[in-house]
């Protein structure tokens, strides 16, 4: 193309403690009875044998320019990142010709085996897989790659995949301000805006996409997947999915149910529910870590004064009134909430950072908050990213429902929940896609990592996932991460071992358990 159920105990203890990510060892485990009628620690049948690859991808080296063009620093001692691509066809049926180029990322340090079924990752429409992977081999956690190499595969029209542009720069920054700079039509308001954007966006996308702009969401992901089990040359894969990345990895559980040999879900996004429903448990995950971020800043005297929540409060409702110059309300939030959710390893002296830059923005120096702006908005909301959350999702509102949600949402969640409002617009114009298939029958078991405040994610979708699941047959483990952040295997060491554990072997860890923040 051209341009192309937690235990109510440890939901309570996450949510009075969790106060950040950790940079210990933090491998000491909460663990709760569960009544072993319900859960177990074994699997009925023996698990499955994972195979490394018979063929596998031409990879490149792409280490150096990965990690600086991600800001992520220098990265542990030895890690490689390699890049390749792998040619995938819009539609496995044939019905609409071609292929699409998917981006893939192997991480691995000089310990990791290399005669090993590689763990396959992939992070859904919030961001790239790649980014995700890159994110976590860089951090200072090593456990997951010291036992075997993650792979990442770029969902279509996102990070290193065939990129998808069909929206017009001007309109692209409209949509990230949320119209704030714009002026309504005689008698509209911001909503009425912001359904015009998204009306134009989806008009624009639509347009340039055709005849295969519905082959985008998490069913069509998860046929990549497949592709790449193919190539491979695998009966199974071991999955690793973030956020709702979920959909993708339970679209493929129920495509393949025989072809899925490890289940992983960190940090799961809602399933089967709509998208204001699911929006209001992400924002419940945002404000918790911002008053992590809050508690943390205060205890390092930050930039931010004595009450770094009332500081944030006040610079976006600054933001709102227009300010802080070129940067909006939600250009504002987006960055605070891609800051919130990033593993950081140096976590003090980045604190400290973020805090100048946001203080600066406040006396009028906003270049530093405009250069975190634009790093975020490019991790976060390209026209990939675009066409596929409105693909994935469901039950999208109408301008009236939003101002509703806008005057309840502001002031249940003071500081995301108007403008996370007004954003359920954007997709409100998008042609209705079914909601990703749940597998029907599932024999394995499947491990889920839930965090206490995740602002990406946040911690609703746990249920859902695992009911899903547990309905068709799996056997499942919860363990929880009383940690601020997105998602768990990046930040907890102790979660990542539960990684390791699970997908070496194939026996769950016990139901119920609980990583330190």
């Amino acid at each position: 193309m051209r341009r192309t159920g937690l235990l109510a105990l440890v939901l309570a203890f996450c949510c009075a403690c969790g106060a950040g990510p950790s940079v210990r060892p933090d491998v000491a485990v909460v663990e709760h009875h569960v009544d072993a009628t319900t859960t177990s620690a074994e699997p009925v049948d023996a698990p499955a044998e994972l195979q490394p690859p018979v063929h596998d991808l031409s990879w490149e080296d792409c280490t150096r320019t990965t990690l600086d063009t991600l800001g992520l620093g220098a990265g542990p001692v030895g890690l490689v990142l390699d890049c390749a691509q792998l040619p995938a066809p819009i539609d496995p049926t044939g019905d609409i010709p071609g292929t699409f180029l998917l981006g893939a990322m192997r991480a691995r340090l000089p310990q990791t085996p290399t005669d090993v079924a590689p763990l396959v990752l992939t992070s859904g429409a919030e961001r790239s897989s790649t980014g995700t992977l890159a994110a976590l081999a860089a951090g200072p956690i090593g456990t997951l790659l010291s036992s075997r190499p993650v792979v990442a595969v770029d969902r279509r029209g996102i990070g290193s995949s065939t990129l998808i542009e069909c929206i017009t720069p001007a309109l692209r920054r409209e949509m990230v301000d949320l119209g704030q700079f714009s002026t309504p039509a005689a008698g509209g308001d911001s909503a009425d805006v912001v359904m015009a954007l998204g009306r134009d966006a989806t008009t624009e996308c639509t347009d340039f996409l055709q005849p295969q702009e519905m082959a985008f969401d998490a069913a069509h992901s998860a046929d990549d997947l497949e592709q790449l089990r193919t190539l491979w040359g695998v009966d199974r894969l071991a999955l690793l999915t973030t956020g709702t990345g979920a959909d993708v990895g339970l679209a493929y559980a129920d495509q393949h149910p025989d072809a899925v040999g490890r289940l992983v879900l960190d940090s799961p996004g809602a399933v089967r529910t709509d998208a204001v429903t699911a929006t209001q448990g992400v924002l419940a995950g945002r404000e918790a870590a911002l008053s992590a971020f809050a508690r943390q800043c205060a205890a390092l005297a930050c930039a931010l004064g004595p009450d770094p929540h009332a500081a944030v409060v006040d610079l976006t409702r600054r933001a709102a009134a227009g300010e802080l110059g070129p940067v909006s309300s939600n250009a504002l939030l987006t960055a605070l909430r891609e800051f919130l959710g990033s593993p950081r390893g140096d976590q003090q002296s980045r604190i400290r950072e973020f805090a100048d830059i946001l203080a600066a923005a406040g006396t009028g120096d906003t270049a530093g908050l405009e250069r975190v702006v634009d790093d975020a908005i490019a991790a976060t909301d390209s026209d990939g990213q675009f066409v596929a959350r409105c693909s994935d999702g469901t039950g999208w509102p109408t301008p009236g429902r939003a101002r509703e949600l806008r005057r309840s949402w502001g002031e249940q969640f003071p500081v995301f929940g108007a403008d996370a409002a007004l954003a359920l617009l954007l997709c409100a114009s998008w042609p209705t896609t079914p909601p990703p298939q749940m597998p029907a029958t599932l024999d394995l078991g499947v491990l889920t990592l839930a965090g206490a405040a995740d602002p990406v994610a946040g911690n609703a979708g746990v249920n859902t996932v695992t009911g899903a699941v547990a309905a068709a047959g799996a056997r499942t483990s919860t363990r929880a991460w009383l940690g601020s952040g997105h998602s768990v295997t990046p930040h907890s060491q102790c979660g990542q071992a539960a990684v390791v554990g699970y997908v070496d072997d194939g026996v769950l860890p016990p139901d119920g358990g609980a990583c330190p923040g």
